[in-house]
């Protein structure tokens, strides 16, 4: 079966930092551009970062533009997604994404695959 399947949420303080992982079983998957959302409470899912299907292009919402830095090992199917100086604001469940495509999109509409998320809390 393919899927995506995330780790690495967890509850932290303000200012501390997390490193969540995307592991993808999908044929082809360094053919995939990967896109990272969250979805607070009561929220729409808001994009986060995105990355191309080699790496070298990357993509970042404005309120982690700086702080967080999306990457990926396609030897290890993983994309990563490394958070720092983590703020309450960030609180949500973190989901990921990958679509047949060069690039990542920064809207939900169109991927192939989704994860069931990560739960991500930060306290003040």
């Amino acid at each position: 079966q393919e899927q995506l399947e995330e780790s690495g949420g967890g509850l932290v303080q303000a200012g501390a930092s997390l490193r969540l992982s995307c592991i993808a079983s999908i044929r082809d998957f360094n053919h995939h551009a990967v896109g990272w959302f969250r979805q607070a409470p009561g929220k729409e899912h808001e994009f986060v970062a995105g990355i191309n299907w080699n790496g070298d292009m990357t993509s970042y919402g404005d309120s982690v533009k700086g702080r967080f830095t999306v990457s990926r090992d396609n030897a290890k199917n993983t994309v990563f997604l490394q958070m720092n100086q983590l703020k309450p604001s960030d609180t949500g469940v973190y989901s990921c994404a990958a679509v047949l495509s060069v690039v990542a999109k920064p809207s939900t509409w169109g991927y192939d695959y989704w994860g069931r998320g990560t739960q991500v809390t930060v306290s003040s």
